[in-house]
């Protein structure tokens, strides 16, 4: 299997995998295709700043400011207005829509959407063909499924009704609802899934590290696999998984991204959250990746340790501006969306894969 083959997707995902968070990611490299966190559709036809509001890349021709295809993603159960509302969002010129049937959160799933309608295969079918129907034939239909809900005895009926509607691919978390985020996942369903499906699936679920990605294919027999959690871990994971395709003991290299090329993106972040989020959220947007990057640099820690009791954005501030100090060789250019980072992560990625 050959990198030129091999498509990383980012992964949606709601409360943390946000278009600020797309922005960074998809800076680093080694992502193909993002698709954004769920457009909740209930009972009326959306304003088009809904849209935007929550997929601000509509505004750059559906793509993050580095350039990286992002697909709107709908959650809903409802056919004719899912339909409706796909039309609306297509006209806006996402890089495709995306149709949630996976979330395992139980307000939404006592709504009848999500994971909920791994029960109803006919109803996925339905929505699948009605938005299919509904949007341009040039613009790609996708849809994010679970094995099931308890269990995932209707995985292969779900996957089925989401080809027979239209879809052009699928992605499969390999796991499901009763599972949530439990390890493991189970790829070797997703191998059944491909088996019976003729469109493209994508495999998706505890893909933490390039040891992990490089089991999932062999398991899962797919080339496209979809990170999230692993992402915003290790933002240089879809870079480290590419090179590894290339090169296998590139894997023992963890080849990827370092904690000096990270602490700009970091200040980048912190300079998005302040520009385009409320007061109140911003400590906590920080904190909310620090928490999940300590888990793969130590020097996250230290930081978490840090600021975890701060709230006060200018002392943030000024925390971040001692960090940068001591990485001389890196300044932020602010409010450009374009670093010094990009040419150095440009070089490094000419490097790596």
């Amino acid at each position: 299997m050959t990198v030129e083959r091999a498509t990383i997707l980012l992964a949606p995902m709601e409360g943390l995998l946000d278009f600020v968070l797309r922005d960074i990611l998809t800076r680093v490299g080694g992502i193909d295709r993002c698709v954004s966190e769920f457009i909740r559709i209930t009972d009326q036809l959306l304003p088009e700043r809904v849209f935007t509001r929550i997929v601000p890349e509509l505004h750059n021709g559906g793509r993050t400011f580095a350039g990286v295809p992002v697909r709107a993603q709908l959650l809903g159960s409802d056919p004719v207005c899912l339909a409706e509302n796909a039309a609306r969002l297509a006209a806006l010129g996402p890089a495709g829509i995306d149709l949630n049937f996976g979330c395992p959160a139980n307000v939404v799933n006592r709504h009848g959407g999500g994971a909920a309608l791994l029960n109803e295969p006919e109803t996925i079918l339905a929505i699948v063909t009605a938005v299919r129907r509904a949007v341009p034939a040039h613009m790609p239909v996708s849809a994010k499924m679970r094995l099931g809900y308890s269990d995932d005895s209707r995985a292969l009926e779900c996957a089925l009704a989401i080809a027979d509607g239209g879809a052009d691919e699928m992605v499969v978390h390999a796991r499901t609802k009763a599972q949530a985020y439990r390890p493991p996942a189970y790829w070797e369903r997703i191998g059944d899934i491909r088996a019976v499906v003729d469109i493209p699936v994508v495999a998706n679920g505890e893909i933490w590290t390039v040891e992990d990605a490089q089991r999932c294919r062999e398991v899962s027999g797919c080339d496209m696999l979809m990170i999230g959690r692993g992402a915003v871990t290790d933002p240089g994971l879809g870079l480290a998984i590419k090179a590894s395709m290339r090169d296998p003991a590139a894997a023992s290299m963890q080849a990827g991204i370092n904690w000096p090329m990270l602490v700009p993106l970091l200040a980048d972040f912190w300079h998005i959250v302040c520009t385009r989020l409320d007061k109140k959220s911003r400590a906590g947007r920080l904190k909310q990746w620090l928490n999940f990057l300590r888990r793969r640099f130590p020097e996250a820690e230290t930081a978490y340790q840090a600021l975890k009791t701060i709230n006060d954005t200018d002392l943030i501030d000024e925390w971040l501006s001692g960090l940068m100090r001591e990485r001389p060789f890196m300044h932020p250019c602010p409010g450009s969306g374009h670093t010094e980072t990009s040419r150095l992560l440009n070089s490094f990625v000419c490097e790596s894969v």
